[in-house]
């Protein structure tokens, strides 16, 4: 009888934790599900080719919202085999975002080199109408850069010649005009100076040692998921504790 406030407490204590965990699946869909829809452009500057990051968080949510429900049942029925199961698949979620983490951290200069790589064919390549060009205007506007280093990095591209730099990289829109922006002379007075490139890479390398840490920090949160399930149900088999 004294063991019951124990097994009650464990299962109050891992009921919250599935929660928890349940959440951070919701929260991993609703990324993937945005992701796709709003930075599907973005991502391809970033990848040699369309890559499946969206829909692996789109996958790994939805999983996790499966059994975070299924770890409130295995913990309310009281059973050691499903206990045991879930634990099981919290050991695996931590491998998976422990490798996750180290992978990202060790290959991030393999990251800012595909990124370099990729943006610089988009911009040689640009024509200001397929998905690859549209990226690069918006990116252009939003992160107030333009080119790769800087402006000059249009001067190489097939949009150049017959057309200018793009004018996603004015600084006020309605001072730009084709003819300046075909005009070496004048368009350093009318696009931003510093390229995308430097700005995209230093924000790589400001935030991802906090990444890291994060990423790290929600795998070894899958240890106290797994040390719940494994001693409740080690007690329950120990003292043939059974909640119907």
């Amino acid at each position: 009888m004294e063991t019951k406030p124990v097994i009650t407490c464990l299962k109050t204590l891992l009921i919250v934790y599935s929660f928890v965990f349940w959440i951070t699946g919701a929260i991993l869909l609703a990324v993937g599900v945005w992701g796709k829809l709003m930075l599907g452009p973005y991502i391809s500057l970033i990848a040699d080719n369309s890559t499946n990051a969206p829909y692996v968080l789109i996958g790994t949510g939805t999983v996790i919202i499966v059994f975070g429900l299924f770890g409130c049942f295995a913990t309310c029925r009281g059973s050691p085999w499903m206990l045991k199961l879930y634990a099981m698949f919290l050991s695996l979620v931590f491998l998976a975002e422990l490798v996750a983490g180290i992978s990202g951290f060790v290959f991030r200069h393999e990251i800012k080199g595909t990124f370099h790589r990729t943006y610089t064919d988009a911009v040689l390549n640009y024509n200001a109408e397929d998905e690859a060009s549209r990226a690069v205007d918006n990116l252009q506007h939003k992160l107030r850069c333009c080119g790769v280093y800087n402006y000059t990095s249009w001067f190489a591209s097939m949009y150049y010649p017959p057309n200018g730099i793009p004018a996603s990289c004015c600084f006020n829109s309605s001072d730009c005009n084709p003819e300046d922006l075909r005009n070496s002379t004048i368009v350093p007075s009318k696009v931003f100076h510093q390229g995308c490139y430097e700005l995209v890479t230093s924000f790589m390398e400001t935030n991802m040692a906090i990444i890291a840490g994060v990423t790290f920090g929600i795998a070894f949160s899958q240890l106290i998921g797994m040390l719940l399930a494994c001693c409740l149900s080690r007690i329950i088999t120990a003292n043939q504790y059974e909640m119907v």
